[in-house]
């Protein structure tokens, strides 16, 4: 299942580099995310008949919901994040450096199969106003429901994003 919005013009760099992370990944579907409310709402009933989401006292906290981390789900922690880079200078003076190719290479043990059983959610996103300079726009790939939610919470998501990917020089 690759499920691309209508209306959506991706160009192939961008469908090969989905593709390629998918291959590796083996994702048993992927989703190209719209940012519509259909969207939006359908994601958030996905979760909350899943328990990922749990529905608050919706009189008292309308559209408010509880959802806790999964423990395999960590933040970031400094012992293990790595600037990756040619230079070691370029990683800054309090960063731990790992040349790129390393950096590549030990990725692809974690992200080989990592969304087997799971959907992978392609998330086009613009931060800031639509058709701004100092707007900034990208592709998130995840296999988390909760990220595509909170993703279309902070940003625009979807076709205008996708829009703006046209009209910028990346």
């Amino acid at each position: 299942m690759n499920q691309i919005p209508p209306g959506y013009r991706i160009e192939r760099p961008l469908l090969e580099w989905v593709a390629t992370v998918a291959k590796v990944t083996r994702p048993d579907g992927i989703v190209w995310c719209d940012g519509s409310p259909g969207e939006f709402h359908s994601l958030i009933n996905l979760m909350t008949a899943d328990g990922t989401l749990i529905k608050l006292n919706q009189e008292k906290y309308p559209n408010c919901y509880l959802h806790r981390s999964n423990l395999n789900d960590v933040a970031r922690t400094e012992e293990a994040t790595f600037i990756c880079a040619t230079n070691r200078d370029d990683a800054g003076p309090t960063n731990n450096w790992m040349p790129s190719d390393e950096g590549e290479a030990r990725l692809q043990t974690f992200f080989d199969g990592c969304m087997i059983g799971r959907t992978m959610y392609v998330i086009p996103y613009l931060l800031g106003p639509v058709g701004s300079v100092y707007s900034q726009v990208g592709i998130e790939l995840t296999d988390s429901c909760y990220v595509a939610v909170n993703m279309e919470i902070m940003t625009k998501v979807g076709k205008v994003a996708m829009e703006h990917i046209g009209t910028v020089n990346l």
